[in-house]
């Protein structure tokens, strides 16, 4: 591994020793969201996105390794292992390169050049690629042999020239030409199959469609390959044909004669019957891959977004699930999201329903002294609004939420254990409720693929998505830190360092002996050893703990330092904690040692002044537009707030509260260039758009973000018959000078 870390020191812009000690850390069973937090004086202060991609890279070459020595051990059995062929072996940097030299020697199926060897045509064939002057007609004759099924010399040449074909298809350097052909000048082609036009409407961008391999994105890669499988759509990678040719041709012809004829026929061969399916096979592969990396990635950024949503926190929540034919489930929760109560209203079946409902809704709000009404933005959603603020209650907030994979939690094993006795809309309904509260608590118990906030999420690597997407709740769960004596099992299996057996041990233990009074109590726990709690404890708060720390995210290694300075300025650390005056004195740099370094001790001093800090923002409440519940009541024009649901590398979507999210495409996101989507917006952000153009039959809403310019006009001046350049000046917003002098900044930094 040691002579890797110059390899991912470079790709990854860092020094050989950030590398060596993280990977060491990682080896010792140290996680990523640990290693950042509480390492960061062996790692020169890494952030997580940089330590998991040392894990990643670290593995990736490790896979290179194992394979390497597979094929060497294969080679050495079948005594084909040259010293040059092991040199080239070794030096092979990807898997690429490497499997390609073990291509030929690689045990296949049966060939058409396998069937001509069988034939005994092998040594024609070298012959025909040696291209020397001889008799070609009296040499194919010497192979003729009923036996061996060779009658005429046409059948030896062409059972040559199979061979010769297969060799060419083997040959590592003209495999890696073609295939940076591919990738360099290749095409991508759909079409419609004839007679899937009506069925594939969805596909009529990609009906005769050509694209460079090079520059599509993402985005349209995974809908044409969804378009195929489905098939409605044919689809081809396609390279200029002349100049693929023409590589093998030059590495292989040598002369002219009709030796050098015979392999020219074989390389066109090669080429249209191996190389070609070859290439195509292998960048379809190539590109899909980085398909998936592009959409798994805009996955993982939306989901943290979503998960790091600000909460509203600890209030008496109505919650209701709307519905009209089957009304609205509403539960009543505490500050905590315990169920107090839950019943269905029918306010959307005639007037006694809604009397009915009116009366239900207002003794729930003051038996319960609700502070609070969530109601998912789903079917009915927003005529359920209406109804409540039509109520006109004194006192709660009322609040869209969006309810994406509440269902799902309602019918999963989780919702079951924790409501045993009630039913699905039951369950949904709290659920809308607590991701309310703390959208982070409640997320985690649904599969992240479950809540819609991705790109072609079901057409990419399964096993990478599933990994990415943990790597993101975890790096989620464990900035923020749980609360060790409300969190649920599903929250504190992301806690670094324990997984789902110790969090169930850890809520069994709980509900056995009552509160943990301390963090060192964890050690209680069966099965919870000194690895473990190392790994967890800082993220882990108790607000009310014996130890005062116990409530932060100093980690208990770190009491003592702590402790020690509280002794050196005459106080405890309950006052050093209240009084900034005290904190002021202290001199982090006397405190530096060879395991605590300033990283370390500049945290601890932010904990001591705002312990156990949520890093999330404020909650804002949010309304959409009055009597624009539908898709029939969008003009184009309309100004209208909204919330970010999903981004995508295409635009941003955004809910107006019309059941149908509109898109806000790349170019209309602001009045400057936007390469990314996440340089401006960010999901579960209030923003406000326009409505630009509205598709009832499609159900398709156009939104732009872009504001209006503003025009400022200066007096003319008028000298003569000549006037000042500047009569009319149009204004630069400055968020938009900000960004270019930024750009700039960086680039001559």
């Amino acid at each position: 591994m040691i002579s890797h870390f110059k390899k991912i020191a470079g790709e990854l812009s860092l020094n050989e020793k950030q590398v060596s000690t993280t990977v060491a850390l990682l080896d010792e069973g140290a996680t990523v969201p640990f290693i950042s937090r509480y390492r960061k004086e062996l790692t020169g202060s890494l952030d997580e996105v940089q330590v998991a991609a040392i894990r990643d890279r670290a593995e990736q070459l490790r896979e290179l390794d194992k394979r390497r020595e597979a094929i060497l051990k294969s080679l050495t059995d079948l005594g084909k292992l040259s010293p040059e062929l092991e040199k080239q072996i070794r030096e092979a940097e990807t898997m690429t390169v490497l499997e390609d030299l073990y291509l030929p020697y690689r045990p296949k199926r049966k060939t058409r050049a396998g069937t001509a060897r069988e034939k005994g045509l092998q040594p024609l064939a070298d012959l025909i690629m040696e291209q020397g002057k001889f008799n070609l007609q009296e040499e194919a004759a010497k192979y003729i042999d009923e036996q061996k099924g060779v009658s005429t010399e046409a059948e030896a040449l062409a059972g040559a020239r199979d061979i010769i074909a297969e060799q060419i298809s083997e040959h590592a350097e003209t495999r890696a030409l073609i295939r940076q052909l591919f990738i360099d000048k290749g095409n991508f082609h759909s079409k419609v199959i004839e007679g899937k036009e009506e069925e594939g409407a969805k596909y009529k961008d990609y009906f005769d469609w050509t694209e460079p391999v090079k520059t599509a994105p993402s985005h349209r890669i995974l809908a044409m390959r969804r378009g195929e499988k489905e098939l409605i759509l044919s689809l081809d990678i396609l390279p200029p044909e002349d100049e693929a040719v023409a590589i093998p041709d030059r590495y292989f012809v040598k002369t002219n004669s009709s030796a050098s004829d015979q392999v020219r026929l074989a390389v066109a061969d090669s080429y249209k019957r191996l190389l070609k399916p070859s290439m195509e096979t292998e960048v379809r592969l190539l590109t899909k891959k980085k398909a998936d990396e592009e959409a798994i990635r805009v996955f993982a950024e939306n989901m943290r977004q979503l998960l790091l949503a600000a909460p509203m926190g600890q209030k008496r929540i109505m919650a209701i699930d709307p519905g009209f034919r089957t009304g609205c489930k509403v539960v009543c929760l505490d500050e905590q999201g315990q169920l107090l109560d839950n019943t269905a209203i029918y306010p959307h079946t005639g007037a006694g329903g809604a009397s009915e409902a009116e009366k239900t809704v207002r003794h729930l709000v003051q038996a319960y002294s609700v502070q609070v009404i969530a109601i998912g933005n789903g079917t009915a959603g927003r005529e359920t609004e209406t109804f409540i603020k039509r109520l006109n209650l004194p006192d709660p907030d009322v609040v869209m939420v969006n309810e994406s994979g509440a269902s799902v939690y309602s019918a999963s094993e989780v919702a079951r254990e924790e409501f045993p006795d009630k039913d699905i809309t039951v369950r949904g309904a709290v659920s809308i409720g607590r991701r309310l509260m703390d959208p982070l608590a409640e997320l985690v118990k649904i599969d992240p693929k479950s809540i819609g906030v991705g790109q072609y999420q079901h057409d990419v690597d399964q096993n990478k998505l599933q990994s990415s997407l943990d790597d993101t709740v975890t790096n989620c769960v464990n900035a923020v830190g749980v609360e060790l004596n409300t969190a649920s099992k599903q929250i504190l299996s992301y806690i670094s360092g324990l997984g789902p057996q110790l969090a169930k041990s850890i809520v069994e233990y709980r509900n056995k002996n009552g509160a943990f009074r301390s963090r060192e109590s964890l050690r209680k726990v069966p099965r919870l050893g000194d690895k473990a709690f190392e790994q967890s404890a800082g993220f882990l708060r108790i607000r009310t703990g014996e130890h005062p720390l116990d409530g932060s995210a100093v980690h208990p290694e770190r009491y003592g330092l702590v402790e020690q300075m509280a002794t050196d300025l005459n106080c405890t650390i309950e006052e050093l904690m209240k009084d900034e005056t005290l904190r002021g004195k202290i001199r982090p740099e006397n405190y530096v040692s060879e395991n605590v370094g300033l990283p370390t001790l500049k945290d601890i001093l932010q904990e001591l002044a705002r312990p156990g800090r949520d890093p999330r923002e404020q909650f804002e409440a949010f309304s959409f537009t009055e009597g624009v519940n539908d898709i029939s009541d969008l003009k184009t024009g309309m100004k209208l707030p909204g919330i970010i649901t999903n981004i995508t590398n295409f635009g941003a979507f955004v809910d107006i509260g019309v059941h149908q999210d509109g898109l806000v495409h790349l170019s209309q996101l602001a009045n400057r260039f936007v390469k990314d989507p996440n340089e401006v917006v960010k999901v579960h952000q209030q923003v406000e758009v326009t409505v630009t153009e509205v598709d009832v039959a499609r159900k398709r809403i156009s939104l732009s973000m872009k504001e209006e310019e503003k025009v400022v006009r200066k007096e003319e001046k008028i000298s003569g018959n000549r006037a000042t350049s500047k009569n009319i000046k149009k204004k630069v917003p400055e968020n938009d000078f900000n960004a270019k002098l930024a750009a700039l900044r960086s680039k001559f930094s």
